[in-house]
Order: structure tokens, then sequence, then C-alpha cells
């Protein structure tokens, strides 16, 4: 209520344009204006209140003992504020994008954060814009974005179609990644394009661009040797000699373990791969352990790629010894850490630490986990069924309240969701997240290694119960019940509460 409107909610105001007669009120004694049924508009509020069902309106009984007063422009009996779905006209298929393109003759950089959204130019073409407009509402409303979501995007969609150099072609990626200058998500414009099919998705890999910042301090003909292996090892070979593509995984660890030992040939002076020998290979090699297992698998991977793509002339590291990778054997964690995970008032931190610590789940396992997987008390996972203990039920059910009570309208069915893969249907939390909830100082692997370790010296190393119990491998369970026997962790010193006790 503000001077403008005479110091009155929108609803008197309407009230009093609609009925002239203003006189004493029958049944409070207010001069006000009165209505059609001979009464103010807060005893007629006040009779709509305490009705219930079809029953008639009875002004007079309503108000004889008081009335209820109102906050401005918040009179509501719960029925009338109840949300209901966007309204989205009828879908109309969108116009194929043009396949022209207009040459320029500048090309310049926009710099969106230097004005506001207002200030950006409209479409050129307003009919595809109110179409895409359209179909980006349509789009929100089946996956049932907020609307901060949904206006998030229909700017975005709208201030790409104003910047464009060829009204109606479709959009590059990396443009669409410029909107975050000017405050907008750009992941929701990136889903509206894609399923319009007005998207090119330009975007370098993200391994290409990690891989370019790890030797970009080296020798120029260093890296080009490097790149070629990269390019080897990403896409692959099909003619002689054949090599199948290796994972992201593979090529990152390679490359971590060799680029030590590449950087100190660099700073020695050596420009190019071709220059190592045998002898700087041996000089460059730690001593003994992982670390030389390690960096010598790294250099080999180079060296042996290089030499069969006929980039060097000889492999140097051809018959040096770099010894087997020594498995780290499992070790006990801190479980004052993890009675304060289970503990937590976060939720989420104590239902996924419940589940590892009690059931030996992984971090994938977690991350994969649908709501259907949990029926009667059972975890349904991988083709195993866990019968679930009481402890982890408990907080589970906590989760599965603050899950239904945070995003009640979500279609994605993961089990554990946070705020932007409650959007998204099919999108599953990230190992970023798992780390996260997990706390910090304790991991999910180092949580399910301790609970598969307690469980291998309960039962005196039965290899069985741990196949069945984890899914492991018995090669994989071998690895636990190899320290049963092992003094630090017998006798009375290793007497020690588990954390799930």
């Amino acid at each position: 209520m503000t001077r403008l409107h005479n110091w009155r909610c929108h609803g008197c105001n309407t009230w009093r344009a609609k009925y002239a007669t203003v006189d004493h009120c029958p049944t409070c004694g207010r001069k006000v204006a009165l209505g059609a049924e001979g009464v103010c508009r807060l005893c007629r509020e006040q009779a709509t209140l305490v009705r219930t069902g079809r029953d008639k309106l009875d002004v007079v009984v309503a108000n004889r003992n008081g009335q209820q007063l109102f906050l401005a422009n918040m009179f509501s009996d719960g029925s009338r504020f109840q949300p209901k779905p966007p309204a989205v006209e009828p879908h109309q298929p969108l116009r194929p994008p043009v396949q022209h393109q207009q040459l320029l003759l500048f090309p310049a950089q926009r710099n969106l954060a230097a004005c506001g959204r207002a200030a950006m130019p409209p479409p050129p073409d307003q009919a595809l814009a109110d179409s895409l407009d359209q179909h980006t509402r349509a789009y929100a409303a089946a996956r049932r974005w907020g609307k901060k979501h949904t206006d998030e995007a229909r700017w975005g969609v709208r201030i790409l179609f104003g910047l464009q150099d060829t009204p109606g072609a479709p959009i590059n990626a990396t443009d669409v990644l410029q909107l975050r200058a000017a405050g907008l998500r750009t992941w929701t414009v990136l889903e509206v394009l894609t399923d319009a099919g007005l998207l090119i998705d330009d975007r370098p890999p993200a391994i290409d661009t990690w891989f370019h910042s790890q030797i970009e301090n080296l020798p120029q003909q260093m890296t080009t040797e490097l790149l070629t292996w990269f390019e080897v090892m990403r896409r692959g070979r099909s003619t002689s000699p054949r090599r199948r593509p290796r994972s992201e995984t593979t090529i990152r660890l390679h490359t971590r373990w060799a680029l030590p030992v590449l950087r100190v040939w660099a700073a020695s002076g050596r420009m190019t791969l071709r220059e190592i020998t045998k002898e700087d290979v041996l000089d460059a090699l730690p001593a003994s352990g992982n670390a030389r297992s390690t960096a010598g698998q790294g250099l080999k991977s180079i060296f042996r790629v290089l030499k069969e793509h006929k980039v060097l002339f000889a492999d140097p590291t051809r018959r040096v010894k770099t010894g087997e990778h020594e498995a780290r054997q499992p070790v006990p964690v801190d479980l004052n850490a993890i009675r304060k995970a289970l503990n937590s008032g976060d939720v989420a931190r104590a239902a996924v630490v419940a589940l590892i610590a009690f059931h030996g789940l992984r971090p994938g396992h977690i991350r994969r986990m649908k709501t259907t997987d949990l029926r009667d008390g059972r975890l349904h996972i991988d083709g195993r069924v866990i019968v679930l203990a009481e402890p982890v039920l408990i907080r589970l059910k906590r989760w599965l309240d603050y899950r239904d009570t945070r995003w009640p309208n979500t279609l994605n069915d993961h089990f554990f969701l946070h705020y932007r893969t409650a959007c998204r249907p099919d999108a599953a939390v990230g190992q970023r997240w798992i780390w996260l909830v997990t706390g910090e100082g304790i991991s999910g692997t180092a949580i399910r290694e301790d609970r598969i370790l307690n469980e291998a010296h309960a039962t005196d190393g039965d290899v069985r119960r741990l196949v069945d119990l984890f899914g492991l491998s018995v090669q994989a369970s071998t690895r636990y019940t190899a320290t049963v026997d092992h003094p630090g962790l017998t006798g009375p010193t290793a007497n020690r509460d588990s954390a799930t006790g």
C-alpha cells in the first residue's frame, strides 16, 4: 500500500472502482463502499473465509465474533494461489536455420558486461525470435524449470539472436559462453539451442585444453612431438602401425607421470626428444619405488608411440627396467571423522557417508543410484541386493524428505541431487560433489577401504564374505585379507571399534 494508491491495497481499490455506493455497513458499522450484498469488503471476505464447502454465505453469523485482519494483497483461503503450470502456447515448428553466412570485414569482440540486458539490440528477425522464445518456454515447462531459469534462458536466446551477424544462422557454443559476462547461466541456453537444432558445439574438449596447458612452457620442438603422441593416444590410428584410442584417464596419468622428467630435460637445454639417450633416462628416473615405476611408464608410453610413428629414430627407454607399481595397502581411517560425518546436520553428507561406512558402496554407485533402486529396505544395485542397516535407512529417509521439499517438481530420478542436476532430467552428481559432501580430510574411497578392512579382520580373512558383501573379485579381496596377520593390525593394539558400531 503506497500513497500513489491512496494507502489502499489492490483489492480495495478494485472494490471501490466496482461499487460506488458508500454507506454504513450493517455488519461492522463502518462507512465504506458496499458491495452487491450490501456489506463491506472486509465483512464479505470474513464470511468467505469461514464458509465450508458449498454452504450459503452468511455474513452476519461470520462476523458475529470479530474479524480476521489480513496483510495487504495476501488474502487467501489457500486455494487461490495454488501453483499453476506456466501457460505456454501450442508449440509451432521452428524454421530451419539459414545456410548462407554473412562475411565480416572487421570481426569485433563484444563486451556484454558493458551494458545491461535491456540495452542489447533486438533480434533482426522478430518472427524467428518469437518462435524460438515460444520454444524456450515450452522446453522449460517440460523440464519444470523455475521462473528464474526460464527467464534467463529467454534473455540469453534473445541477446544471442540480436547480436548475430547472419540472422537465422546456427549459434556457436563459444558465443553462448560470452553470456556469463552479462550475468546469465549458459547451460540453459545451450540446452534450448541444442533441442532447437540451432547450436554448433565448437568448444574444445576439456582434455585438449588441459594437455595444452601442461606443455605450454616446454620447447617448441618438444611440444610438437608431444602433440603427436597426444593425438595418437586420443584418437588412435586405423592404419599401420595400428593403435586403439586410450581413455582420458590413461592420457592424464601418463602425462602427469612423465612431465617432471620432461621439464627437467627442458631446463637443462634439451630442445627435442630426439636428443634424449638411454643414459639421460637412467639419470632422470628416481632410484626406486612407485615414483620410478610411474615415471618410467609415462616415458615409455611417449617414446614407444613416437618411435612407432617414426618421429624418433630410437626408443631410449627400451630395455630400461623401471620396476612394477607397488600396490598400496589399505589402512584404517580416523573413526572420529566418520562418526562426525554420520551425525552431521547436513542430511546429504550423513546419507552418503552412511552408505559407504556401513555397506562399502563405491562413490560411483552413489552417483548412479536411482530412487527406484531403494525398495522395501533393500538397495538393488549392480545386480546385488543389499539389506540396508537401520541407521542407514534413517539417514536416507531424512535425505528423501529434504529432497522432496527442496525439489518437489524435479524430473531427475537420481537418488542424490544438487541445485544444478535437479533441473536436468538425466544428470547425475559429479565426483567433485561426492568429495565435497564427504568432507575435508576424508574421502569416500578411504571410508570404503576402512569398512572392507574391518570386515576382513572380523571374519579372519574370509575372501568369500568380502566377495559377497562388497562385490569384489577374489584378487581384490586378497588385498585386504593379506593384512590380517600384519603386525601393525594385530594384537591388543588392533582392537578398535568399527565406525558403524
